[in-house]
């Protein structure tokens, strides 16, 4: 009992856990570590050793409170190594209560989050306690799935690849690990298609102590963040053909199927950047993998009939209708700026004029984006020979305004004093650029033609040369 009391003060320092978590070794002094039974059962009798409420110690607790219930054994498994703790119901002879979560503290008591929903509970009770089983079993299929995970990530990327974290519950898996630059989706197809041949296997996992070096010795992975006392479970899955070995060896105290077939199917979700080196996996198994694959295909099925073709032809066929699309979008906007160039502008003037002896093209135009703008500029530049070019498109409550000037007379104008007093004409500032092509942008004060007066003003305050 003292060994294992300083075991549990050693898996506590320098945990980070806050101060209030000095209770719990009072606890453990006084009740000792739980037995932990639920490698081997979902369902336990147990004894209520001590209940907390609010952070306090509490001598009962009734129905409608929520509060922490101590046992001396139990089949819930507490949060750790990456996996979620176990929920489920609690009952004795005069209280029932749900258990809605279930923590590993010091790595020696589970502590039992209960709402008690009928009567009233004490210490000293006798409770039984039985696991939601369907959450446990696919808790377990997606802890399983991450070793086979692990395993697969070393044999297409790498004996660099460690693992750096994991979260484990009964809706998905996430790892995170060691790896310098993206996964490729062929390096995906790749680890997913092994992992899921090494469930097909269907063959029984394997459970054994050992003291921890030897198991590090033989060859098993030790997990990131965990720490390991003397002896440790050591998991055992699947067969690699070709080195004729296990596939996945690991150090790992949570639970598991007792065979690969119980994962049922394993995709993957997503791919991407935790920091610097390391990546993450998400990951679907069983019903939850086969739920998300059967939405994928209908969302296929729906986007094939929608545009009528075979749905082995869909991913051809939106990649031309893309390339389409975008052929049609740059037809659009060279037919709009030639429109802007050629026709009357907003208004019914053509926008040409003479401002200090210098000829002008002063538009309000309709329907040209902001960022064609400048080579709209650039084609009534074109057209002027010398001159002035000024632009304003508005739209979604924004002014945009480009002005240009031909090189020849950027030593008197610059394009970037235009397009300032226009902007501050719409009740905007700044813009920038060079002399002979600047851009700005404001509000839509409902009167972007003010932004074409101030560049009129502004010219009209030079001598003609």
């Amino acid at each position: 009992m003292q060994k294992q009391k300083a075991e549990a003060r050693a898996h506590w320092s320098g945990s980070g856990e806050a101060a209030s978590e000095a209770q719990w070794f009072a606890v453990l002094d006084e009740v000792g570590r739980t037995e932990f039974l639920g490698y081997d059962t979902e369902e336990a009798e147990g004894v209520v050793l001590a209940i907390f409420k609010d952070g306090g110690r509490v001598m009962a607790a009734n129905a409608g409170e929520a509060v922490e219930i101590v046992t001396n054994q139990t089949p819930f498994y507490g949060e750790s190594g990456g996996q979620a703790g176990d929920s489920g119901h609690l009952a004795s002879a005069k209280a029932k209560g749900q258990v809605t979560d279930t923590q590993k503290k010091l790595g020696a008591l589970h502590v039992h989050a209960v709402r008690i929903t009928e009567g009233s509970i004490a210490p000293g009770d006798a409770v039984d306690l039985k696991v939601d089983q369907e959450r446990r079993r696919a808790t377990r299929a997606n802890h399983s799935a991450t070793h086979l995970l692990h395993a697969a990530l070393k044999r297409v990327l790498g004996s660099h690849v460690s693992q750096k974290g994991s979260l484990v519950n009964a809706e998905r898996l996430r790892f995170d690990f060691s790896h310098p630059k993206p996964v490729s989706p062929e390096e995906l197809e790749k680890i997913e298609a092994q992992v899921n041949q090494v469930i097909r296997q269907n063959s029984d996992t394997a459970t054994r102590l050992m003291p921890t070096d030897q198991a590090v010795a033989a060859g098993a992975e030790a997990l990131f963040g965990e720490k390991y006392g003397d002896e440790v479970r050591v998991l055992s899955m699947g067969s690699d053909l070709d080195a004729g070995k296990a596939y996945s060896v690991e150090l790992c105290g949570g639970t598991h199927v007792h065979r690969l077939g119980d994962i049922g199917l394993f995709t993957i979700l997503a791919e991407s950047a935790v920091a610097a080196g390391v990546r993450r996996i998400e990951a679907l198994t069983s019903e939850h993998a086969r739920r998300y694959l059967s939405g994928q295909a209908e969302i296929a099925r729906e986007a094939a009939y929608a545009i009528k073709t075979p749905i082995g032809e869909l991913a051809g066929r939106v990649a031309q209708l893309s390339e389409e699309r975008r052929k049609l979008e740059r037809e659009l906007a060279e037919a709009k700026k030639q429109l802007a160039l050629a026709g009357p502008a907003k208004g019914g003037d053509d926008g040409m004029e003479t401002i200090a002896g210098l000829k002008t093209v002063l538009r309000l135009v309709e329907g040209v984006s902001p960022k064609d703008l400048k080579s709209l500029a650039d084609g009534a530049k074109s057209q002027v020979g010398s001159g002035v070019v000024a632009f304003v498109a508005a739209a979604d409550g924004k002014a945009s305004i480009v002005a240009g000037v031909t090189d020849d007379l950027t030593s008197r104008i610059s394009a970037v004093d235009l397009v300032r007093v226009a902007a501050e004409a719409l009740g905007g500032k700044g813009g920038g650029g060079r002399p002979d092509m600047a851009q700005a942008g404001g509000p839509d004060n409902g009167n972007p033609g003010a932004a074409l007066d101030a560049i009129r003003k502004k010219l009209g305050e030079l001598a003609p040369a």
